[in-house]
Parts: structure tokens; sequence; C-alpha cells
């Protein structure tokens, strides 16, 4: 198997995913994590290209957020999209990427991303609220290149 493939047991990609489904409860955010093995590129620039290569910039209200990981170079970050960036503070994903990268150095990365999944989810309440004709624009599962 592929450092990809044991990042995370089923079990705890599955809480994962469920921690978006209920992050979404509270927001018309859409949320994705993307885990890789490998980039040359720094985690910001690869975030970026990866968000269009999901279509996250296709979303109604440009409120897509990225959770990426690339595990053989322990990278991490946190990219929302245009919507987000143009109505919340410059430092908006910085408790977020504190609180997953303090988890990440324990070696407890689920717990990171469920605990900075639902932060963003609830962060996000403020700027884009659930909105009771939302639909869900992005999958939910757990993607790999």
């Amino acid at each position: 198997m592929s450092k990809t493939e044991d990042f995370l047991s089923k079990a705890e990609e599955q809480e994962i995913v469920n921690a978006i489904v209920e992050a979404e409860k509270n927001t018309s955010g859409e949320i994705r994590v993307h885990i890789e093995e490998h980039t040359e590129k720094s985690p910001l620039e690869r975030a970026q290209e990866v968000f269009f290569e999901l279509k996250m910039d296709e979303t109604q209200d440009r409120n897509g957020v990225l959770f990426y990981i690339c595990v053989s170079d322990k990278k991490f970050a946190i990219i929302g999209d245009k919507g987000i960036n143009e109505g919340v503070e410059a430092d908006f994903w910085d408790c977020t990427k504190d609180t997953v990268i303090a988890s990440f150095k324990e070696g407890n990365f689920k717990k990171g991303l469920v605990e900075g999944i639902l932060r963003a989810g609830e962060r996000l309440k403020k700027y884009f609220p659930y909105q009771s004709d939302d639909t869900n624009e992005l999958s939910n599962e757990i993607s790999r290149s």
C-alpha cells in the first residue's frame, strides 16, 4: 500500500467524512480533504492546484475549503476560495491550522483533521450560514493523488 492509503484507517476516514457532514450543517461552505504522497511544490502552491483540479472553484458562493496533506513531505495547508477570502480577516485560517498541526505533531492525524474541519464549519457559519435550500455541491469523500 502507498503512504496515502496507510495514512488513515478506513474507520478514521469515515470519521473525517462524518466531520465534514457535521461541519457543513453549520455553513453553506463546502469542505474537502485531499491527501497525496509527495510534491516538489510548496504546500500552498500545490493545494491551489488541487483546489482547481477538484473543481472547488465552481461552487455557487465560491466558498470551498480544502485541507491539503502531503504525507511523505509532512506538509499541510488549508485554503479557501475567493468568496471566503474576500470576506474574512487575514488570519482567519491560522487558529484552525494551528489546531490541526498540534495534533499532527502528536501523530494523531484523524483527530487533527476532525477538529480542524469542525472548527472551520463553526467559523464559516458567521460568513456563510447554512441555508435551508443548501445543496451539497462537492463530494465529502477524501480525495487522493
